[in-house]
């Protein structure tokens, strides 16, 4: 026990000491930005894997699993398969040499492009960071038995994530994210094998679940499995985060290098973790039937519960290790981003672009801290992570990513078209979301079942429904753009074989 608690408290210690010395080294808004364009391809595969695999996939994706079976790795495949058309744009992505998804969107279509991306990442990325406080707390809460509120490991967490970004930026979490990566598979590798073995087996293992557990669809139908899948798919293929790491590549090949190494990492970890909880499920079924252990939602707590209870002491704490490792390499991506965002795409951009270095960096200093805040603030909003993670990656997916892909993928795309994809996409989630909470029924009948299209799991699917209907038929109405603005996203393709 002494030992899990002194993981829990030293392991973050060490990784912002980490940040305070390489913050001596942040000489420039770039270094903070993008770490001055410098990174090699080991540590870009480490930062891109640590990042995605955040609280959506350590209390989200592995609840989703322990409660539905392999029909969670639905929720994984659309970013797998995100992933695929990442490896063809990630070189020319790093070519354009820009900052921020926003630069790419005011360079391809126009300022007012620039602002609604800005907010639509803001809003979505800051919600994101948020459920990594609340995963955080979660751990403190279990290994100090409940010594350490929820609430107060939560605070804990966010104050920990906010020092840690604002020392040194994208320099520091990409010098402390192949630790976090290395936790991450050590742990997870030692406790799959260790609760199959310690629970009779696959056998036993297979017998303790309900049979749908080990079904393609778990019970559900193909609908259930767009509106999981879709929203990740759409997030990896817009998610900032990914991008501004591109930029942070050293070179295009670099670049698309990690696209592959990233693949890889993501498919086995997410996998790895979808089997634990499965292997949970059948140890500890009680936890189905419990509506809160700590906070809410006990299913989404099962990996911790396993590394609290299932484990030896040393796999305990190496398996906590690896969620601490999760929660904080996330967390950290995901206040960087729109603080850069806020920073370079509104202050720098629209009101003072005299601004020094030094006076950008402070600045963006504060809006990690300030988004850290409004974090605390949207968690009363949702019951569940998993919820806050598909309505992020639904606001991410529905208002940038066809933008984004368009700019890469269809010349004919025009800024009109680009700027009510992106208006269309933010509207539609944010309005039906709201709409839905003042009363308002969104709820249709297809094929004899009920689908409510505001919640969570199909909300994407009206608001991609509008974006991209928006991006075609405005940029068909509209007059096409000139060689001169489309030609730096074709002109890299060749060297991926595609023209």
């Amino acid at each position: 026990m002494n030992l899990l608690i002194a993981v829990v408290f030293i392991y973050p210690l060490i990784l912002i000491a980490i940040s305070l010395w390489r913050s001596r080294t942040v000489q420039s808004h770039e270094d903070f930005m993008v770490a001055g364009r410098s990174v090699p391809v080991f540590l870009l595969v480490g930062t891109l894997v640590a990042t995605w695999i955040g609280s959506g996939s350590l209390f989200g994706g592995s609840g989703l699993a322990f409660r539905s079976g392999i029909s969670m790795l639905w929720f994984s495949f659309g970013a797998w398969v995100g992933l695929l058309v990442a490896y063809f744009i990630a070189g020319r992505v790093r070519r354009i040499a820009q900052y921020t998804v926003p630069d790419l969107l005011e360079q391809r279509y126009n300022a007012a492009a620039r602002i609604l991306g800005t907010l639509a990442i803001i809003l979505a990325y800051v919600t994101i960071a948020s459920y990594q406080f609340r995963g955080g707390g979660w751990i403190l809460s279990i290994v100090t038995d409940g010594a350490i509120s929820p609430t107060q490991g939560m605070y804990i967490t966010a104050a920990a994530i906010v020092i840690f970004t604002a020392l040194a930026g994208m320099v520091s979490i990409v010098t402390v994210d192949i630790f976090n990566g290395a936790f991450i598979i050590l742990g997870i590798f030692i406790a799959l094998p260790y609760m199959v073995i310690s629970h009779g087996g696959i056998g036993q293992v297979v017998e303790s679940l309900p049979t749908t557990h080990l079904t393609p669809l778990g019970g559900h139908n193909l609908l259930w499995v767009v509106g999981i899948a879709l929203p990740t798919f759409l997030l990896l293929l817009g998610e900032s985060g990914m991008y501004q790491k591109f930029f942070s590549a050293k070179d295009e090949r670099a670049a698309r290098k990690a696209v592959v190494g990233m693949v890889l990492g993501v498919v086995v970890i997410e996998t790895t973790l979808a089997l634990l909880a499965i292997v949970g499920r059948a140890a500890y079924p009680d936890l189905m039937e419990q509506t809160s252990v700590i906070g809410r939602a006990a299913s989404e707590t099962v990996i911790l519960f396993i590394a609290r209870h299932g484990l030896p002491v040393l796999g305990g704490a190496i398996l906590l290790a690896a969620a601490i490792a999760i929660v904080l390499s996330t967390g950290n991506t995901f206040l960087l981003v729109p603080s850069t965002n806020a920073s370079r795409d509104i202050y720098q951009r629209f009101i003072r672009p005299s601004a020094t270095e030094k006076q950008m960096i402070n600045l963006q200093r504060i809006f990690v801290v300030l988004f850290g805040g409004v974090g605390l603030l949207i968690l009363t909003q949702f019951e569940t992570v998993l919820s806050m993670a598909l309505y992020a990656y639904s606001l991410v997916g529905a208002s940038l990513t066809p933008a984004l892909l368009a700019a890469f993928l269809w010349r004919r795309v025009t800024p009109q078209g680009g700027v009510a994809c992106i208006a269309g996409g933010l509207g539609s989630i944010v309005g039906i979301a709201i709409l839905s909470r003042l009363g308002l029924s969104f709820t249709m009948a297809l094929g004899g079942t009920e689908f409510d299209f505001a919640s969570s799991d199909y909300i994407v699917i009206p608001g991609v429904l509008i974006s991209i209907s928006l991006l075609v038929l405005v940029s068909l109405l509209t007059k096409p753009s000139p060689e001169e603005k489309w030609a730096p996203f074709f002109s890299a393709t060749r060297d991926a074989g595609i023209e």
